[in-house]
């Protein structure tokens, strides 16, 4: 028996890395879960990935014609949801000095705006009870130079979900975040463009991580399963780092 038999999830930003692990963390538990995503081609490889129980749709967060055509979706085919995963995400590298407006739009858009309204828009369907879970990043605990706008972004996240979980205490939903350190993903290399030079910024991240290396998508969804089951069932507002102690130690 799986921790979410019967229950409906909807990640976005589901195609790879940090979200297509936990696509399929939460089908292997029992759930059904909406795969939202940008790339029409690479939503058709994570649906092949994952097997079964997964609904895939083609949606820039950013865009709210979008969101409404993913909730619509999640309504038509399912009624209700059980779990909300906001984890699309823009990262691109800037110092304060260089970042252009295009630049400080996009990462707000993407990383804040459409956090936001892909929760407002699915408040409706969710159940009481439900969870959502949102994935920030530790770049919110630290300075970095070159990632001042994306940074910015993730402490918002922190802040929505504390007012989120404070929110919906009357319906029973909980709301907790998750902030992953350096992993593993192809977020890295699609940042720098350009593989060696990723190669060697993971090589700088693993040498900071008291556990000696990058964490896994895997690890990431592992943490995300905890808090969208019972198992965390008396845990709200609160942000589970996932970082190997790079924050703690």
């Amino acid at each position: 028996m799986g921790k979410l038999d019967g229950k409906v999830a909807v990640v976005t930003g589901g195609s790879s890395g940090i979200g297509l692990a936990t696509a399929k963390a939460l089908v292997d538990e029992g759930a059904h879960v909406f795969v939202a995503g940008r790339r029409e081609v690479e939503l058709d490889k994570a649906a092949a990935e994952i097997g079964r129980a997964v609904t895939t749709v083609r949606a820039d967060v950013a865009d709210l014609d979008d969101l409404d055509r993913l909730w619509a979706t999640v309504r038509e085919e399912k009624g209700a949801v059980d779990v909300i995963v906001p984890n699309a995400a823009f990262v691109g590298l800037s110092t304060s000095a260089a970042a252009t407006p295009e630049h400080f739009d996009r990462t707000f858009d993407t990383n804040v705006r459409g956090t936001f309204f892909t929760v407002q828009k699915g408040l409706s369907l969710l159940r009481d009870g439900g969870a959502i879970v949102v994935i920030g990043s530790t770049a919110a605990a630290l300075g970095n130079p070159v990632l001042v706008a994306y940074a910015a972004t993730k402490a918002a996240l922190r802040s929505f979900t504390r007012s989120w979980a404070a929110e919906l205490v009357p319906r029973g939903i909980r709301v907790n975040s998750v902030s992953p350190g350096s992993i593993d993903t192809p977020m890295v290399e699609i940042a720098v463009g350009d593989r060696d030079t990723a190669a060697e910024i993971q090589r700088e991240q693993a040498s900071r991580i008291p556990l000696g290396r990058l964490g896994r998508a895997e690890e990431v969804a592992a943490a995300v399963l905890f808090l969208a089951s019972d198992d965390s069932g008396f845990i709200t507002g609160h942000n589970l780092v996932a970082d190997g102690g790079e924050t703690a130690i």
